[in-house]
């Protein structure tokens, strides 16, 4: 089995090859410049791993929610090759790929990420024996409000827990959080969720990939009438 798997839903552009159980991937800050950066660091991941695209089996997607721009790039490039090559694609949510980074931990673990205007994407988890579970929907709350769903001894990590570090800190009973390396979705996650998310045929087409967002309003197109005076 081959699979395709990126995440654009950050600042950092993640992109993995899975090729029978040898894993290719890259994880690099790309700023402004994830659209200019996708295709030449698919095309180099392509050629380390010798899979050609049009070997691939499946492509993974990280779903966001994240920075709007960001998570289009990703989806949309996603779709098309999917699309293209007439094959399945995994949609995953960007914060169940930031929170395996902590592989295991007797206590819960919750996804931060700053959603700007205040706010904070965030999800809990629990991850014991080998087990990971989502054990929250995905949400949108301020910091104020997020720090009363979570429990002591929690591990926080995602930029918002290091722009919000001391309030977090200060609020929650023994929190641990995590550095910057633990930030941000590695490529490696990616592949792992899709492998689990293939297994119990949570696959769609190309068309089946929707954005996860959790800023309704602000991403509805709206219509206007323009009148002629």
């Amino acid at each position: 089995m081959k699979i395709l798997g990126i995440d654009t839903s950050t600042g950092y552009l993640s992109l993995a090859i899975y090729d029978d159980g040898a894993v290719y991937e890259c994880n690099i800050e790309a700023g402004r410049r994830l659209s200019a950066l996708l295709a030449p660091f698919m095309q180099k991941a392509l050629e380390a791993s010798s899979v050609s695209i049009r070997d691939i089996d499946y492509f993974a997607c990280g779903l966001g929610p994240g920075s709007f721009t960001g998570m289009r790039i990703g989806i949309a490039a996603i779709k098309g090759l999917a699309w293209a090559a007439k094959k399945p694609a995994v949609g995953i949510s960007s914060l169940d790929i930031i929170a395996r980074n902590v592989k295991d931990t007797d206590h819960d673990i919750v996804t931060a990420v700053d959603a700007k205007r205040g706010l904070v994407y965030c999800c809990i988890y629990r991850s014991k024996k080998g087990a990971f579970k989502r054990v929250s929907p995905y949400m949108l709350l301020a910091k104020e409000q997020l720090v009363k769903k979570i429990s002591p001894g929690s591990v926080l990590l995602g930029d918002a827990a290091g722009l919000y570090k001391e309030f977090f800190l200060s609020h929650v009973k023994n929190a641990v959080l995590l550095d910057k390396d633990y930030w941000y979705p590695k490529a490696y996650n990616i592949i792992e969720l899709a492998l689990a998310g293939i297994k119990v045929k949570e696959i769609s087409d190309s068309f089946g990939l929707k954005p996860i967002y959790l800023y309704p309003d602000a991403c509805q197109v709206k219509k206007r009438v323009l009148r002629s005076s």
